[in-house]
């Protein structure tokens, strides 16, 4: 009975006017942005990967070229609506994990607070919408190729 009101709820979801389009620009601008940072990991990585071993971050090139290639994976994927639950998942992950370990705004000197602590707020907004894309990946999206693994 659970499955069946689940299943006509989700059915429901973008039915009012405007919802379904509303929901594509949604998934367009914060996917994009999230692609273009990915590309930005690509031809910024020499400074990306000091920053990060500045902060700790072993391996901080591979994991400047890693998050990159994250980046815009998720981001492609949420905006197209393909492959969804990998994509959301994988930022919402990335996204926390990077806040706390390289926008540790507790961490640094009084000068560098701010922008820390700016950035550590713009992951976890990031990482909640990536949350909320996550929890809407079983249903289908308006406007989207709906592909997934299973």
């Amino acid at each position: 009975m659970l499955d069946t009101i689940l299943l006509q709820g989700a059915s429901d979801l973008f039915n009012s006017a405007g919802s379904a389009e509303a929901f594509l620009l949604a998934r367009l601008l914060f996917g994009f942005v999230l692609a273009f940072m990915g590309l930005n990991h690509f031809m910024m990585t020499d400074g990306l990967a000091g920053y990060s071993e500045a902060k700790g971050i072993p391996a901080p090139r591979l994991a400047t070229l890693f998050s990159g290639g994250l980046l815009i994976f998720g981001g492609l994927g949420v905006a197209t609506g393909a492959f969804v639950t990998l994509a959301a998942g994988g930022l919402a992950v990335f996204l926390l994990l990077s806040a706390v370990t390289i926008h540790d705004f507790w961490a640094v000197p009084e000068d560098q607070q701010q922008d820390e602590m700016t950035s550590f707020l713009k992951n976890t907004v990031m990482a909640g919408a990536s949350l909320a894309f996550l929890a809407l990946a079983s249903a289908p999206w308006p406007y989207a190729l709906n592909l997934s693994l299973l």
